[in-house]
């Protein structure tokens, strides 16, 4: 008796995940691609020859070993990690994110996070076959405080994600409402500093303060995105059991030597993150004066903006030759909204040109 693949992916394969979608990327060749928040910088020549001349020297031949606990030193030293505390390495933070799910995956757990958040909470969520709430945030993006204090006593949620500034809204939370949702939560709070390099205030007073919170980082906004290096800092106890669910050598010899070649150059990525918040600031101004153009304040390499018709300045602004981001249909309280990384000084220009023509392409 013959059967067929449909037939034995039907038995065989979760009808949830066969019914998810998966994360979308854009194609992206031959465009200024402002879309996905990447620092749009690369390293100066001289740097650039000394990070081939280090990286020939990997052994490639060998598993990753005593190299990434050298990352994790140097990591912790950036990142001014408490005492009492660890480390631990992710392929970027979307692994950490898998892992923190993986390790609350017990029956009834719910995880919870504002809405609109980033989107790899609830699809983690999802995976694990655990309920997600989302909570809205108000109509101009700030926590709701009163509804998510409820949500917490409602579902008791495992995991509470905060992203701190948040994506895809790019602003920081208010303070007094993050740290009432920290003392009423039963479980774990991930302080998601994706942003941080760009972001006025950080967390790690709150991770001093609260055993129950845990601070996740990336090297991606940092310069390195493509190196795919995300971390996550919480109490010793805590890291050590959802270290164990870490896949051994998840960081590769050459991502790792990158990285510690990078954090050996601060300086060149200090000086590149305050050239992206000089040109956030120039391209929020040259926004707002944009008939019809609202940009929502930022404290990340993005600007969020509500525009006239997203899906039709969207396009407009691609056939242009610039690629943003369409988030209008990822919530309702996003309704004709694009996403615009801030791009180098020479990109920005080429970015609102784009706007203003596709602009004018829809005016009557």
């Amino acid at each position: 008796m013959s059967t067929t693949l449909s037939d034995r992916m039907t038995r065989y394969l979760r009808a949830d995940v066969q019914g998810m979608h998966g994360y979308a990327v854009q194609p992206s060749a031959g465009l200024v691609k402002v879309d996905t928040m990447e620092n749009p910088f690369g390293l100066p020549p001289e740097l650039r020859r000394q990070l081939g001349e280090r990286l020939a020297e990997v052994a490639l031949n060998r598993y990753p070993a005593e190299r990434g606990n050298l990352l994790r030193e140097a990591l912790a030293r950036h990142a001014q990690m408490p005492e009492g505390c660890d480390i631990m390495l992710g392929n970027g933070s979307d692994e950490l994110i898998s892992l923190l799910t993986l390790a609350a995956d017990v029956p009834g757990n719910v995880v919870l996070a504002p809405l609109p958040g980033f989107v790899m909470y609830e699809i983690a969520a999802k995976h694990q076959g655990l309920k997600f709430v989302g909570v809205p945030t108000t109509a101009d993006f700030e926590l709701d405080g009163p509804a998510m204090l409820a949500a917490i006593r409602e579902h008791q949620p495992a995991l509470i994600y905060l992203a701190y500034p948040n994506n895809p809204t790019a602003n920081l939370w208010d303070d007094g409402v993050i740290d009432a949702i920290i003392e009423a939560a039963p479980g774990l709070v991930v302080m998601d500093e994706a942003y941080q390099p760009f972001a006025s205030r950080d967390s790690l007073e709150r991770l001093k303060r609260h055993e129950h919170v845990l601070l996740m980082r990336t090297m991606s906004k940092f310069g390195l995105a493509g190196a795919r290096i995300g971390y996550m800092i919480g109490r010793q106890r805590l890291i050590a059991e959802i270290d164990k669910l870490r896949p051994p050598f998840n960081i590769s010899v050459l991502n790792c030597e990158a990285a510690l070649f990078a954090l050996e150059h601060v300086d060149e990525y200090a000086r590149q993150a305050a050239t992206i918040r000089a040109e956030r600031t120039k391209l929020f101004d040259a926004l707002a004066a944009l008939p019809g153009v609202q940009p929502f304040p930022s404290e990340a390499n993005m600007i969020l903006v509500r525009v006239p018709d997203a899906k039709r300045l969207f396009a407009g602004m691609k056939a242009r030759g610039v690629l943003v981001k369409n988030v209008s249909d990822l919530h309702p309280l996003l309704a004709n909204c694009l996403r615009i990384t801030i791009g180098t000084p020479e990109e920005n220009p080429k970015t609102l040109a784009a706007l203003r023509g596709a602009l004018e392409e829809l005016a009557p």
